[in-house]
């Protein structure tokens, strides 16, 4: 499944890797960080290429966070994809001048105006990338790939776009507000006491009113990923 991210990187055995094998998986990420990641000084890389020490895992742990991957030992699939795709930029970042310089494909594949038209829903690699979105982006799992890809694509759309950015940072300005035109419901005898109820309540309010428009975004979100009906019009009844 990491083959083609492999290959970019000239690894020795890209077809062969075998990620769940021990002691070769040790060695792979040992390989990553001395050749393409070089994350760590040569003098601060012992730790981590003691693979038959049983402190190995602990120190992988430890390579994971200090690179800030965002997965854990326990989740490999992801963490070497993620690590690949780190590997990959840091290697087009040394030879850009050589990637720059190099001929587009021309591909029948390539001249596809759809760029998801021919997608393999269940290609390994495409599996791990949707994963690693979801992780992320902190989307639940699902065992229906295309529909948590649908999730990150909603996700995407309302939350990172950048209309949406810009919505988010714009300020919001106050309109003046009567207090006294707000009743209280009680009296606490004091005037400036009154004043700071009102001013709660209608705080509290707002709170209410920015929640409850929260629940129609989700139901929203969650209706677009579910919710795809088929409507058969002589029976009257809307189901698939």
């Amino acid at each position: 499944m990491f083959r083609r991210k492999l290959q970019a990187l000239d690894y020795h055995n890209p077809a062969g890797f075998n990620c769940k094998d021990e002691t070769e998986f040790r060695n792979f990420v040992v390989w990553l960080e001395d050749q393409k990641i070089r994350h760590y000084k040569i003098e601060d890389r012992g730790n981590l290429r003691n693979i038959h020490s049983s402190e190995w895992p602990n120190q992988y742990e430890k390579y994971l966070k200090d690179v800030s991957c965002p997965f854990k030992s326990q989740e490999r699939q992801e963490g070497i994809d993620w690590l690949l795709g780190l590997a990959v930029r840091l290697e087009y970042g040394d030879n850009a001048a050589k990637y720059q310089n190099a001929k587009p494909l021309t591909t029948e594949a390539t001249k596809s105006v759809e760029p998801l038209i021919n997608l393999d829903v269940n290609n390994p690699d495409f599996k791990a990338g949707v994963m690693a979105l979801a992780n992320l982006l902190q989307i639940q799992r699902h065992d229906d790939y295309l529909v948590m890809l649908k999730a990150i694509r909603i996700l995407v759309q309302e939350r990172l776009s950048p209309e949406a950015i810009a919505k988010s940072n714009s300020s919001k300005e106050g309109l003046p507000v009567a207090l006294d035109k707000h009743t209280l419901g009680f009296d606490t005898g004091d005037a400036v006491l009154n004043d700071a109820a009102r001013i709660l309540r209608l705080l509290h309010v707002e709170e209410l009113r920015e929640l409850q428009t929260k629940i129609n975004e989700a139901i929203v979100a969650v209706q677009a990923i579910i919710a795809d009906p088929k409507t058969d019009h002589r029976l009257g009844k809307v189901g698939r």
